[in-house]
Order: structure tokens, then sequence, then C-alpha cells
């Protein structure tokens, strides 16, 4: 892969000395990083639980399950691009029961550049679902904003009698005056701390 400034954490699940050396020259140190692996669904599930990851490789299968849960539930509850690799006489089944979840599934044997394909694509991804993160972060605080900037209004219509249009340019004042956001000066004026000019 090309130089880039981002690099993507693996968590690779797999049982296999030999598949796992091979993943690990399909995940040189200027891609992914960390790389982390692991043998077992129960390992990956702890795994999973202390650090979040970009990827998820798992080999199946594992010896305390197949890993189409572990892959399922990934993807169900995190953002995080999932890659299960099951022996090819059970591929079109897992593949039709995993595809709804948005997990990619390849048929072993496969082919090494088959494998790092499916990882661009996984970063790919990764990097679309990271700008939506990213929006919604946003939009969430906005929203978070705006409940506030209501919460201040109603305190300054309540306790001095303002306008909402008065409570509005109010806090719109004390947050140039401050050099503080609106969010900020909203905050301020809920904890009591406006500074209040002299008469």
């Amino acid at each position: 892969m090309v130089f880039q400034e981002r690099t993507y954490s693996v968590l690779v699940v797999s049982a296999s000395a030999s598949f796992n050396r091979a993943a690990g020259d399909l995940l040189p140190m200027t891609d992914y990083w960390p790389v982390t692996f692991v043998k077992s669904v129960a390992e990956a599930k702890r795994r999973l639980l202390e650090q979040p990851f970009d990827i998820l490789l798992i080999n199946a299968p594992l010896p305390d399950d197949l890993g189409m849960r572990l892959a399922i539930d990934t993807c169900d509850s995190s953002t995080a691009g999932v890659l299960l690799l099951v022996k090819s006489e059970l591929y079109n089944d897992v593949y039709a029961q995993a595809v709804p979840y948005g997990v990619m599934t390849l048929p072993k044997p496969t082919s090494l550049q088959m494998m790092a394909q499916a990882l661009r694509v996984l970063c790919a991804t990764r990097e679309r679902l990271r700008k939506m993160e990213e929006r919604q972060a946003t939009v969430e605080e906005k929203i978070r904003e705006i409940r506030l900037l209501n919460r201040a209004k109603w305190h300054l219509i309540e306790s001095r009698g303002m306008t909402e249009a008065e409570a509005h340019r109010h806090i719109e004042k004390q947050a140039m005056d401050l050099r503080l956001s609106k969010g900020e000066a909203a905050q301020r004026i809920l904890d009591g701390c406006e500074q209040r000019s002299a008469p």
C-alpha cells in the first residue's frame, strides 16, 4: 500500500500459525498498526471490550466457535470492518447469513492478493464510517448546544423577566464579550457564573 498518514488497528482471530504468518505479511506496520493476534472467540471478545479496532479479521473455524456470531456482533455494535474467512463448502451459507450485517466473507483457500484487496476495501469502508461518525458527532454537539441555549434562555426569561429575543441577544452578547461559544456562555448563565456588568 502507498504510504499514508493513518494506520488501521487490526485484531486477527485465528488458531492457525501458518495463517497468522501469512496475515502478518499482509499487514505492514506502515498501514496496519497495532496488529493483535488472538486464538479464540472468547479472547477476541475480551480484546474488543478493552479497545476498539478498525478491522477484525477472523479465520474460521476457531477452537470455541465458528466465528460468525463474533463477526455479526462486531458489525452490529461497532464501526469496525470485518472480514470472515470460511471453508469453501460453508461459504454460501455463511455469506447469506452474514452479509446483511455488513460482514465481508471470503472462501478458503484464498489467494494473498484476494485477502490484500479485501483489506483495502475494509480500509475504505472504515474511512467512510469514520466520516459518518464525525458528522454524527457534529450534529449531536449542535443539538446539545441548542438545548443548552434554550435552557439558558428560559432561565433568563423566568429570573430576569426578559423576552425570548432579549434573552437570545443577552447570550450572544455574553459570548462576544467573554470570547466564548454561545454554548459556553449559556452554560455560564446556568451555572450562575455570568459576569455581571456594573450598573
